[in-house]
């Protein structure tokens, strides 16, 4: 059966249609746009057409303004396109506004957008304004004033404050505050058994001193969850520096000692230089001696006396060395 050129033209005709309504279904969302005006949100075709140019995904930003229409919230498309442009997530920021709608919280777009761009999780931050978050801290050491250890454990309630998330500090600026006064609070203490009885003394003491200035929460409270004994540091101290001064002592000893003995050793070679200069002098005299003789000041004879003398002298002193420890002994007895 031939086919005529009318039947030929109607089915090309039939094949570019399907194919223009193929494009037209994936390049425009119709379906996005039927449901957005099921919902009740007037959205031009056209504007729909433009956030394609735009490279902005069209259900990113009309998904969520059918959310906040429905919410009662007053946002206009631009403001969400704007932000999803600016790399914002924008259901996370309808997801907050509706949050703190429901809950009476006053919060604007803008610094919804602000919040969320900043990198901080602005949903969560309105959930910790309704329903406050509990920080806890490791066990904190600080040492009283008669050297015990003392370590507390403390649980902060803290409430986000909305208007310091833009720039203000996180959780671990409040654990590193209140872990600062914790120490500060144990370390006034005169006594750790102060602490024991009455372990409010610390959170009152931190509580009062505003932690939370500069930060992006309120504390709310500051309970002492635990609180327990550590070590004597004092005794420990007291037995470090009685170490330290009793190496000093003995460095010092064996310094003197040194001292003493090289003393010792100084004194022992000025005697034996004094003994050199003694045989020195000694060998001096029997020139001294020939010389008399030969100059006439001393005669024979006298010479011949000066050695009886002497024999005698030598004599005497060998006795005494011999009998000398008989005597003792009989004196003794």
């Amino acid at each position: 059966m031939a086919i005529t050129a009318g039947s030929a033209f109607l089915i090309v005709a039939v094949v570019v249609g399907v194919i223009l309504l193929a494009v037209l279904f994936t390049f425009v969302p119709v379906m996005l746009w039927i449901s957005a005006l099921a919902a009740g949100v007037k959205v031009s075709i056209f504007t729909l057409i433009g956030m394609r140019l735009r490279r902005v995904i069209p259900s990113r930003v009309i998904n969520p303004l059918i959310k906040a229409h429905k919410a009662g919230l007053n946002v206009t498309t631009n403001q969400l396109e704007s932000h999803y442009l600016a790399g914002g997530n924008v259901d996370r920021v309808v997801n907050a506004l509706i949050a703190a709608h429901r809950a009476n919280i006053e919060l604007m777009f803008e610094r919804c957008a602000a919040i969320d761009l900043a990198g901080r999780d602005v949903l969560e931050a309105v959930q910790m304004s309704v329903n406050p978050k509990v920080i806890e801290t490791p066990f904190i050491a600080g040492m009283a004033m008669n050297g015990i250890e003392v370590k507390a454990k403390a649980r902060i309630t803290v409430r986000a404050n909305i208007d310091r998330l833009v720039g203000g500090a996180g959780e671990e600026t409040i654990i590193a505050r209140v872990g600062e006064g914790v120490i500060s609070t144990i370390g006034s203490s005169e006594h750790h058994t102060k602490v024991l009885e009455n372990p409010d003394m610390i959170s009152q003491t931190v509580l009062a001193k505003g932690l939370d200035s500069g930060t992006a929460f309120e504390i709310l409270s500051i309970d002492i969850a635990d609180v327990d004994i550590g070590k004597n540091i004092g005794a420990h101290l007291q037995m470090e520096q009685a170490d330290a001064d009793k190496n000093i002592a003995q460095a010092k000893a064996e310094e003197r000692r040194a001292m003493a003995v090289a003393k010792e050793q100084e004194m022992r070679a000025r005697v034996e230089e004094m003994r050199a200069k003694v045989v020195e002098s000694e060998a001096t005299v029997p020139l001294a001696m020939a010389e008399a003789l030969r100059s006439g000041n001393l005669g024979v004879m006298d010479y011949m006396n000066l050695q009886n003398i002497t024999a005698d002298t030598d004599m005497r002193e060998s006795i005494g060395k011999m009998s000398g420890p008989k005597d003792n002994k009989n004196k003794k007895e």
